[in-house]
């Protein structure tokens, strides 16, 4: 509308009405041309559930309450990665609204109101409303509160309420579901006359002597196929080469990558954040509100502190910032906001495992012994890393022993007992046995029930929008001078861009290539394609594609040039058994004399447990 108010006002009436007039006939022609959904020239189904077809509106629609629902319970739109996942709640709540609603009408399933009220605020609370009043803090469940926002839900705000009813909604549909699941699992049984048949599958042996002689002692040369017996073949065997609907196609991808300016504008944004973040005093809401990953707030002991700050616990002070540092794929400052004391020790040992090679008072004796003269070695100046990797004999040889920070409860009694007594950190003077064998241990850091509370921002490099717009380009350029296969090829091979293939896609795929969640390119290729023309361009993952069909097959008995490989050898290994068959005809005696008379290529083998059942 702002175009055709700009149009007006400079160059007149007449051009006004000649762009409305293509406007109006380019609607009118997608509305009322050939691929027109109005006249049934484009598939918009996306599936069938108990015989009934799901139209596109009906999946997307279902999609879009889903992501609303997510929005309101995070505060958020859904990522891509999360989009994906809903797209697969979505079918299986379609699923869940067609086809089991009816069964569980029609067996009388449903959750009572006391069962409602069970899993709200009685002894069976959900575990989604666990975890939505779960203090964040602390980390610990308040029942209590789930009541006082049921008694003022009315007075809260209309969002609020409606996020309430809806996981309300879901928790009732997942327990009439638990129910019907339950009720097929215990009408399941077995027959006395099927655990008798099965026993005797199971427990009935043959002894067996055979003459085994491979396809492979018949030379290919010696063998020839021609059309006519691969179609024969096929014809006979056509229910093993039964194939589903697929679709192929070549595709470009222009990548969506952080420019330079994009990381230097990164980094200065880091740097000011970090500035503004060491002079906040409400670290908690400061971190919630800047963050894009996790929490943004929360209690760490010190074995569950990043990696990075776990190796300086010791000097970690509230108010000091440190980072940036990278993590997960994320950019991430730290301040320490509260140094507190947690409930249980934490501690951090490296050890060196000796294994006796069985139970025996010998095989103990003799482990002790190599323990107690490596102890010896380390006490007159041996390096214990060294010693861990050449006589360790668990996972932790490999970094010198190294155990890591480890809480109350994580390692065998007698371990933990001689680290958490331990009154200096260092080399214990003597072994400690345990059930997995003897340890010499060396403590590096003390117990120590020092926590901290943390404030965290995390960061994410992306692309900015004149990054975006600039790789768009490119694809949107390729895209629109590519108008058939050749010109595809030719334009890929001009700017060296490199062309991938995807055989053989079928309809429910989400990905081709290393390409994951493609399902828009992939409805393209069933609903708008045809074989030699270029696709739009889509946006898939950190990636613009731009793809061209290739070629197709329907659902059915696959093609003789598809599998041609696959049928020669078939074929071939009939033609070699009628072979194999003839030569042995003419031996005379046992399976020992025919075995002689053809030659090294067949064997004699021998069973005494053959099962009935093939096991």
């Amino acid at each position: 509308m702002a175009l055709i108010n700009k149009l007006r006002n400079k160059m007149g009436t007449a051009i006004v009405v000649a762009v409305g007039f293509a406007i109006i006939s380019f609607v009118l022609a997608d509305l009322l041309g050939p691929s027109s959904a109005l006249f049934g020239g484009r598939n918009n189904s996306v599936g069938e559930i108990a015989g009934q077809t799901i139209m596109a509106p009906e999946y997307q629609g279902t999609i879009e309450v889903l992501s609303d629902k997510f929005a309101m319970r995070n505060g958020r739109r859904p990522s891509d990665v999360e989009s994906n996942t809903l797209r697969e709640q979505a079918w299986e709540k379609l699923i869940s609204d067609i086809a089991f609603t009816e069964q569980f009408r029609s067996l009388g399933i449903v959750v009572t109101d006391e069962e409602e009220v069970d899993m709200v605020q009685g002894k069976n609370i959900h575990p989604d409303l666990v975890a939505a009043f779960t203090n964040p803090e602390t980390g610990e469940f308040d029942k209590i509160s789930i009541v006082q926002f049921l008694s003022n839900l009315s007075n809260l705000p209309v969002q609020n309420q409606a996020m309430w009813y809806s996981m309300e909604e879901d928790i009732i549909a997942g327990r009439r579901r638990i129910k019907y699941d339950n009720l097929l699992v215990k009408s399941s049984y077995a027959s006395l006359e099927e655990s008798k048949r099965l026993y005797e599958e199971q427990t009935t042996v043959a002894e067996l002597k055979y003459l085994y002689v491979p396809y492979y002692a018949v030379s290919d040369s010696m063998v020839t196929v021609t059309d006519s017996e691969l179609r024969s073949y096929l014809d006979d065997h056509a229910s093993e080469f039964e194939v589903e609907e697929s679709r192929s196609m070549k595709y470009v991808t222009f990548p969506i990558l952080p420019s330079g300016t994009d990381s230097a504008d990164f980094q200065q944004e880091l740097i000011n954040l970090r500035e503004e973040f060491s002079t906040i005093t409400d670290d908690s809401i400061y971190a919630r509100a800047n963050t894009e990953f996790g929490t943004g707030f929360d209690q760490f002991s010190v074995d569950a502190l990043p990696q990075i700050l776990q190796e300086e616990y010791s000097y970690l002070a509230p108010g000091s910032i440190y980072g940036p540092f990278t993590g997960n794929g994320y950019y991430n400052l730290y301040k320490i906001s509260e140094e507190v004391e947690d409930t249980i020790y934490a501690a951090r040992a490296r050890h060196i495992l000796f294994k006796g090679t069985d139970d025996s008072k010998e095989s103990k004796t003799e482990t002790r012994t190599q323990a107690l003269e490596v102890l010896r070695q380390i006490k007159n100046g041996a390096d214990f890393a060294e010693m861990a990797q050449q006589y360790g004999t668990d996972g932790t040889s490999t970094r010198g022993g190294d155990l890591g920070w480890f809480r109350t409860g994580a390692m065998v009694a007698p371990f933990q007992e001689a680290v958490f007594s331990a009154t200096t950190p260092g080399l214990l003077i003597d072994l400690v046995e345990t059930d997995f064998g003897y340890h010499i241990i060396d403590v590096t850091n003390m117990k120590t029930k020092k926590a901290f509370k943390i404030a965290t921002i995390s960061r994410l490099l992306v692309p900015s929008d004149n990054t975006r717009d600039e790789a768009f380009r490119k694809a949107d350029f390729f895209a629109g001078t590519s108008e058939n296969l050749r010109e595809f090829d030719e334009n890929a091979q001009k700017d060296n861009i490199l062309i991938q293939e995807a055989p053989n896609i079928d309809k429910n795929a989400r990905r081709f290539g290393t390409l994951g969640n493609a399902r828009s390119v992939i409805s393209w290729l069933y609903r708008d394609a045809k074989i030699g023309k270029v696709s739009g361009v889509y946006e898939v993952e950190e990636s613009y594609v731009v793809a061209v069909m290739t070629g197709f097959s329907e659902k059915g008995t696959a093609s003789i040039d598809d599998i041609r490989n696959e049928l020669t050898v078939k074929v071939k290994d009939q033609k070699k058994v009628q072979i194999i068959i003839e030569k042995l005809k003419n031996a005379e005696g046992d399976l020992d004399a025919k075995a002689a008379v053809y030659g090294t290529d067949a064997s004699i083998y021998n069973t005494s447990d053959l099962k009935l059942n093939g096991t």
